[in-house]
């Protein structure tokens, strides 16, 4: 950076006319007092006006301000047609409010001169301070140089306050460098302590920016203000901290003990407590000047929003509003009863929930039922919810509501009614028949109508007692509605009979002699009988053994014996005849034994029979055997000798086979 003289000169000057000039502890750490004087630039569109004279040095431009120049705006973001919004876009932060977030808020808007300056001055006259007293100054602040703008060559803030007494001593305190940031609302309190002492009662205060200008130091500034600083003064209702609002209800009398505890800085602390009045001002409570403030609130205190505090300050000074330090505000609300709530109640059906209703009024924050289903886990339910009412629920209820004061406000008795269900009386109708029906006759007491599902076989489904004609079981479920609309369910099953079915295969094989199981299948009889019985085990089993002689065809007759019916099923038995084989026969003509007779091979017409000679050839063949062979081949009589056969019966049956001999 390059010499600059002014500057140097006038960081001499100051540090001449100084008393002292340190960096203390700037924040006032107690209570402070109401402002003794407060410059927040007012608020507004567009521009706003310039200050008053003797406050600063530096010349009021409406537009963007040159060096050593400021404006007042409520944002940097003015439209250009006005001047101002291409002021600076590349350099400057985009600002669209005060510190306290107000759009409209002014704000003072300094464009450094090229040389260290005072840019702000104001002066608090004789009279209007005490002695003995310490003072906080403090200002807002913004460094209106983009973050990333900064560096060598660019000038950050660096503010020095200076307060001067009457006897022209000075303390101070400089800001140092104030940091430029990325944030738009990274405003900055700065704030000096300063104590008047004995005599000192007139003093000046000053804002000097000891950086130079030109490139940077350009600044933003908002709510400046010089207030009384005092001890710590924590207060609460019976206990310190306490200060939770305290609620009473109109009507109610009840008293309020506010303590406090002031801290030493008084060396003669004298104190006096407050009430905030219905014009927006603070007053004193006659006489109350102790520590202890006893707050009464009586049955015919109107309703409002009741503020006190506590002010303090050095002896004789607390008669003086610019000397006194305050304490947080504390508050007792007297609040209104709610309007009366009604309360809906439709009737319940026993088993189903009952529900009962308030219609609250606005402000109701809780509810407190009573009656006889209100139990600790529903009675602050809204609406209340009794699930699976009863008779016992039946009565009176009631409900209160409370506001966020917690005034309770009763509302009338109102009478629950749980009506009782229909008792649809069971039925279990008998079995039928497949084609028949039954009447469902489920009569109900109270009952008003009637629905039966689902609706197939039935007569009328809407009836107490329709006929029934279902082709196989079939459960139906009738609803049954009472009189006060309750509904219930009862099922009812028709068991539908089939009638009987019989199954057997239709033919049956045996031989002579053996026997053969009738395995029938029957199903929805009761009783069986075959006919006819010749050559039965018994004939009233469902799977007699046979051993018929001869050819025979068996029913059966499978009948239920609640009338649904009787089935056929028959089947024919095949007996065949045993089939004795001779081993020789002499066909000479002589009329003895000319015939190769074989017993009982007529009986099987489909059978086929052939005779081989030794060599293999066949020198007879026939299908069925009516008529036995006579020995020739071709109408010759075979030589005797041995011949072979091959019998096959057609049957299923292994093939027989052997040899004969012929003998002449």
């Amino acid at each position: 950076m390059l010499f600059n003289p002014v500057k140097l000169f006038l960081l001499i000057l100051l540090a001449i006319a100084c008393v002292k000039v340190e960096a203390q502890s700037v924040v006032c750490n107690g209570s402070l007092g109401d402002p003794v004087f407060k410059l927040d630039f007012g608020s507004g569109q567009g521009y706003g006006p310039p200050l008053a004279n003797g406050i600063t040095d530096f010349i009021y431009d409406q537009g963007c301000p040159n060096d050593g120049h400021y404006t007042i705006v409520n944002t940097t973001n003015i439209n250009p047609a006005n001047g101002f919004g291409n002021c600076h876009p590349e350099g400057w932060q985009v600002v669209t409010h005060d510190h306290t977030g107000n759009p409209n808020g002014y704000m003072m808007l300094i464009n450094a001169s090229p040389d260290p300056s005072r840019f702000f001055t104001y002066k608090i006259n004789a009279g209007t301070l005490c002695q003995n007293t310490k003072y906080e100054f403090s200002a807002w602040v913004f460094n209106l140089i983009f973050q990333a703008h900064a560096g060598p060559g660019v000038s950050e803030p660096d503010i020095t306050f200076v307060i001067t007494n009457a006897n022209g001593d000075k303390t101070t305190y400089d800001t140092g460098s104030i940091p430029g940031s990325s944030d738009p609302e990274d405003w900055r309190r700065y704030s000096m302590l300063f104590s008047t002492g004995s005599g000192n009662n007139e003093i000046t205060i000053e804002m000097i920016n000891n950086a130079p200008g030109n490139n940077g130091n350009d600044l933003m500034l908002d709510d400046i203000e010089f207030r009384p600083c005092g001890p710590t003064m924590p207060i609460g209702f019976t206990s310190i901290g306490d200060n939770i609002a305290k609620d009473v209800c109109t009507g109610e009398t009840k008293n309020f003990t506010i303590v406090s505890d002031v801290g030493d800085d008084y060396t003669d602390k004298s104190l006096q407590w407050q009430k905030l009045n219905t014009a927006g001002t603070w007053e004193d409570l006659p006489g109350e000047t102790d520590a202890k403030l006893i707050v009464p609130v009586k049955d015919n205190t109107p309703i409002g929003i009741y503020e006190y505090r506590l002010a303090a300050a050095e002896g004789t000074n607390i008669n003086s509003p610019t000397c006194r330090t305050y304490s947080q505000a504390i508050t007792i609300r007297v609040n209104d009863f709610l309007a009366k709530p009604s309360i809906t109640a439709p009737p319940a059906c026993e088993g189903d929930a009952l529900i009962l209703t308030a219609n609250a009024p606005p402000g109701t924050i809780r509810y407190e039922w009573s009656g006889p289903g209100v139990t600790s886990a529903n009675k602050a339910q809204n609406p209340l919810i009794i699930d699976n009412s009863t008779v016992a629920d039946i009565g009176d209820y009631h409900v209160t509501v409370f506001s966020a004061a917690d005034c309770p406000t009763p509302s009338d008795n109102v009478r629950a009614t749980v009506n009782l269900k229909p008792v649809i009386p069971v039925i279990n109708p008998a079995p039928i028949c497949k084609g028949s029906a039954t009447i469902l006759n489920e009569t109900t007491p109270n009952a008003k109508s009637y629905s039966w599902l689902p609706v197939t076989g039935l007569s009328d489904p809407t009836s107490a007692s329709p006929a029934a004609k279902p082709a196989e079981t079939t459960t139906y479920t009738v609803t049954v509605t009472s009189n006060e609309g309750c509904t219930a369910t009862q099922t009812v099953t028709v068991t539908v009979m089939p009638s009987p079915e019989a199954s057997i295969e239709p033919k049956k094989k045996i031989f002579e002699g053996q026997s053969v199981v009738l395995d029938a299948q029957a199903s929805n009889a009761d009783t069986y009988l075959w006919t006819p019985a010749d050559g039965l085990d018994d004939p009233t089993k469902l799977n007699p053994t046979a051993s018929p002689t001869d050819d025979i065809t068996y029913t059966l007759h499978a009948t239920s014996d609640i009338g649904c019916g009787t089935a056929l099923a028959s089947v024919f038995v095949r007996v065949y005849k045993k089939i004795v084989i001779p081993t020789t026969f002499s066909p000479n003509g002589d009329g003895l034994n000319d015939y190769w007779d074989i017993e009982a091979l007529s009986t099987y017409p489909q059978s086929s029979l052939n005779v081989f000679s030794r060599s293999g050839q066949k020198v007879y063949s026939s299908i069925g055997y009516d008529k036995p062979w006579n020995g020739a081949y071709k109408g010759y009589v075979l030589p005797s000798g041995t011949y072979y056969y091959v019998i096959d019966l057609k049957s299923g049956a292994p093939l027989l086979s052997g040899w004969v001999l012929i003998v002449h």
